[in-house]
């Protein structure tokens, strides 16, 4: 721990230095370090979101890869997005609860967890960054994959426990890296199952990096304070890596008793703001229903100015939600479950929650206050804060509050998430763990300073790589998890698997 801490503060300390250097001079800042990553960022860009031809319409291969599985997932589970809904929320509220169960943290704890990371500030600035470059009817197609999106996950969520790795102390490790592995082998797959493991461990390893959370804590918090200087970009992101250094040195029981009191709390604050809005136009919200809709199948800009609509909407809703990325399982994988189906029940309610729910929410505010038509350059939260500032003066201050706690409750469950990549890929140790978390928290602290469209290049290049090698192992495995899913609800019926009694 002390070589921890030491570490920390010593590299904490020589970039704030470097930082408050670079920031005297803003141009020196943008030619320098600032520059030479942004331009690492546009190449990666350039490279997974490459454009193919079909058909005379160009479309971007990665999203078409990823959109597929969320399709035909669906169909092929019998619509468990809608058909296990109910039973996915009386699993959540603890009904078949077992204590007994290998696990360390419970159903809810892990579902908080997994939530904290994906009910974020892709649900208020990435609809804002969806609606300003696709329009409003990027919002029908966001909710249309989320819904789909909750097939993919209920997947992969029910893989990362089956296959999870259960200690003799008690805590357990999951994700993709397992499941693949260890899936794949036991369908006598080994070699594919090894290499599919490691290729995603290997591009994992990068999404370290959860600068999109620091940058747009920032520019939400920017916006009210009116402070935007570069010095205060690297104060921010020192600030935010010290208080993360706090939480996730505990491991996935701290991490899991905030989130569990965050995940409500940071809820309740963005919500209760965007109904108040909401309930300031209520005679404009069925307008406002027909203008995304109607802009969802607007051809004014040709077939391919709708594909192009929902191709945006893709990416954003895959960083929303983040099914396929195989991140959330690393979470799920945690619970106290027997049943791993179960899980992947909870699982599914993610993308409707964070998807379907809140990011609905975030573009009826800013539809109905119409700020999306007169954006001035403003772009991700910032058009958010400017809808919420349109009703009430001071609601940006809400805004603010609610995007620096979901902007820190996203990056302590990625903490989470990479240092059981990290520990796949370094090993456990605790020296290796100690280096992990001293990385994770010192590579915040840049993240204020790129702008806002680097950002989002940076995290959508990094998560649909991270998606292809785990979306080619949940093809594989997805009739084993037909049978699964079909012995679980027999025995559901059967009353093998009973109901706790209240």
């Amino acid at each position: 721990m002390y070589q921890f801490k030491r570490s920390l503060v010593a590299a904490l300390c020589v970039l704030a230095l470097g930082g408050s250097l670079l920031a005297e001079d803003g141009e020196l800042a943008r030619s320098g370090f600032v520059q030479m990553m942004a331009d690492a960022i546009a190449a990666l860009d350039a490279f997974v979101f490459a454009r193919i031809d079909i058909l005379g319409i160009q479309v971007t291969w990665i999203v078409a890869f990823l959109a597929l599985p969320m399709i035909l997932l669906t169909v092929y589970f019998g619509f468990i997005n809608l058909t296990s809904f109910k039973r996915a929320w009386r699993i959540v509220r603890g009904d078949y609860h077992d204590e007994n169960a290998a696990g360390e943290v419970t159903q809810f704890q892990a579902l908080s967890t997994a939530l904290s990371g994906t009910v974020g500030l892709g649900n208020i600035a990435g609809v804002a960054v969806a609606i300003s470059t696709g329009g409003p009817g990027a919002t029908f197609w966001m909710i249309i994959i989320g819904f789909c999106a909750m097939s993919l996950k209920f997947a992969e969520c029910t893989l990362g426990v089956k296959y999870r790795d259960e200690r003799a102390d008690g805590t357990v490790a999951g994700g993709p890296m397992y499941y693949l592995e260890r899936g794949l082998k036991a369908r006598g797959w080994g070699k594919i199952g090894k290499m599919l493991a490691w290729t995603y461990a290997l591009l994992a390893v990068p999404t370290l990096l959860q600068v999109a959370q620091v940058n747009q804590s920032f520019e939400a918090i920017a916006a009210v304070t009116g402070h935007s200087s570069e010095m205060s970009k690297w104060i921010f992101g020192v600030l935010m890596a010290l208080l993360t250094a706090v939480v996730i040195i505990g491991g996935i029981k701290s991490i899991a008793s905030v989130t569990s009191r965050l995940v409500p709390a940071m809820a309740i604050i963005y919500i209760t703001g965007a109904l108040v809005i909401i309930f300031s136009h209520i005679s404009e919200v069925p307008a406002a229903f027909v203008t995304i809709f109607t802009s969802a199948f607007s051809l004014e800009a040709g077939l391919g100015g709708l594909i192009g609509t929902m191709i945006i909407a893709m990416q954003r809703a895959v960083y929303s939600t983040e099914a396929g990325l195989g991140s959330a399982t690393m979470a799920h994988a945690a619970a106290k479950t027997k049943e791993p189906v179960s899980e992947g029940m909870v699982a599914l309610m993610e993308p409707f929650v964070d998807t379907v729910v809140v990011s609905t929410m975030t573009a009826m505010v800013i539809v109905i206050t119409g700020v999306y038509l007169d954006q001035s350059g403003a772009a991700g939260i910032s058009l958010t804060s400017t809808a919420f500032g349109s009703v009430i003066s001071w609601f940006p201050w809400v805004l603010a509050v609610a995007a620096f706690l979901f902007g820190y409750s996203t990056i302590i469950s990625w903490g989470y998430y990479s240092s059981k990549v990290w520990e796949f890929v370094f090993g456990g140790s605790k020296a290796s763990m100690d280096r992990f978390k001293a990385i994770f928290c010192v590579m915040l602290i840049p993240g204020a300073v790129f702008s806002v469209s680097e950002v989002y290049m940076l995290m959508d290049s990094m998560f649909f790589l991270m998606a292809i090698p785990n979306v080619i192992g949940i093809y594989l495995l997805a009739p084993e998890l037909k049978s699964d899913l079909k012995s679980y609800l027999a025995r559901l019926k059967s009353g093998e698997i009973k109901a706790r009694k209240n």
